[in-house]
């Protein structure tokens, strides 16, 4: 295999910005077809229910389910998956739930009010959604770790009924993944996959319940789905290709640094991998790094292309630098590899997890130090934040006005409401005064 020869750039050079951002771009253009496609298959779904979804399934999946009941899995069968997983696997996803629900414990919304003078009360309620939809991608593809990550901060926040879906192509089930479910409490599983999933769980069928919100990655044609019915419900993101950015000192092993890259590099070719040091020497010693230990990895040639075609070394003057184009980027992954990242850590205001220090690698946040794994792409760190419990908690108003109180704000309410020409909401509150 040829050498990688990274692409540097400069903060320093004139044109830094445009080169940056050049880098940075990523062709995330819809593809017509795709979309009309989709967009057939969810009114096909929307209209015959469990009969397209059935014939949908069976002609993708190559599977051959006659009934719509047939579609979903027992918990029997879950617990029957985590009850035969190798002691290893089952500690490991043990320990990962539960420290995944450890965090989301933290970040529960609670209800508050107060009581103003004159005796009216404010306030808000916070209540969990009734039902949620979790997309799983199957067969070889299989992540559970994604199930715990969307699963549990649902199930913390007390979601009422939380529904997975999961192709099963040629009818292969993966036992992680249905372990994890069980793990995780999941409440329903069905075994559908792609748009018409999403459509089901969008709309309903006479076997797949309507859900309030979808959650979970999947491929183009799932996540045009998402997009498609979002507003019918909720959906958590549209996520473009993994993204690592890494701010390194120069001073932590380059094979470390080498092999984190990879460890996002590694997801598919568009994925994006990009280290900044104030070190150039360092940068050097990176690249000899990334040459050595490549023809050890077996996805070898998704990394180089990555690397490539999207990745980059930037040098810069110094790590308060560093922090102003991590800013930029706003990534969904950002290691801080210094010797005091908690001082560099107040200078980063946009990134979707940020870990921190020469030991945190980015593959523990992958699957079991707690926070969510689940974060923005594209430089969406700029203005949202990763899942998290709060995405299936709503959050209700209350408004509770005392007779001294409907006095008080009825005679502001009606010069408003006449200043807007609405003479029905200033009587409204007139007829209170």
């Amino acid at each position: 295999m040829a050498a990688i020869k990274m692409l540097r750039l400069d903060s320093s050079s004139a044109d830094f910005a445009k080169q940056l951002q050049t880098r940075l771009d990523w062709d995330a253009s819809d593809d017509l077809e795709i979309h009309k496609r989709v967009l057939d298959i969810i009114a096909d779904v929307k209209k015959r229910g469990d009969q397209a979804l059935l014939e949908y399934t069976n002609r993708f999946d190559r599977t051959a389910f006659k009934a719509g009941k047939e579609l979903e899995l027992s918990q029997e069968a879950l617990k029957q998956a985590w009850d035969t997983l190798p002691s290893t696997q089952a500690i490991a996803l043990q320990t990962a739930a539960d420290r995944v629900r450890a965090y989301a414990e933290h970040q529960k919304l609670q209800s508050w009010q107060y009581t103003e003078l004159d005796g009216t009360l404010l306030g808000q309620k916070v209540t969990p959604l009734d039902k949620a939809g979790l997309y799983v991608p199957g067969g070889k593809a299989a992540y559970p770790s994604s199930v715990l990550m969307n699963a549990i901060p649902a199930k913390v926040a007390g979601v009422g009924e939380l529904v997975m879906v999961v192709p099963t192509p040629g009818g292969e089930t993966n036992p992680l993944v249905l372990a994890a479910a069980y793990v995780a409490g999941v409440d329903r599983v069905f075994t559908i996959g792609g748009a018409q999933a999403v459509a089901a769980l969008a709309y309903g069928t006479e076997t797949v319940p309507a859900v309030d919100k979808i959650v979970g990655p999947g491929n183009i044609y799932v996540a045009t789905a998402k997009k498609l019915v979002f507003g019918q419900v909720g959906i958590d993101m549209i996520a473009g290709p993994s993204e690592i950015l890494i701010i390194c000192d120069g001073q932590t092993d380059p094979d470390w640094i080498a092999m984190d890259m990879f460890s996002q590099a590694e997801h598919d070719e568009n994925a994006q991998a990009i280290l900044i040091s104030p070190d150039a020497e360092f940068l050097k010693k990176v690249e000899a790094s990334i040459n050595k230990l490549l023809p050890e990895m077996e996805r070898a040639a998704i990394i180089k292309a990555s690397l490539t075609g999207r990745g980059a070394f930037i040098k810069v003057a110094d790590l308060e630098q560093a922090a102003q184009v991590a800013n930029r980027i706003a990534p969904e992954h950002l290691e801080l590899s210094v010797a005091d990242p908690e001082a560099l850590a107040e200078q980063i205001r946009n990134a979707g997890a940020i870990f921190m220090g020469r030991y945190t690698a980015e593959a523990l946040g992958d699957y079991c130090a707690g926070p969510n794994h689940v974060l923005p792409t594209s430089s969406t760190a700029r203005y949202s934040s990763p899942l998290g419990v709060y995405d299936f908690q709503k959050r209700s108003s209350l408004i509770n006005c005392s007779a001294t109180g409907a006095q008080n704000l009825g005679k502001i309410a009606s010069v408003l409401a006449r200043g807007e020409s609405l003479t029905a909401h200033a009587r409204s509150a007139e007829f209170r005064i």
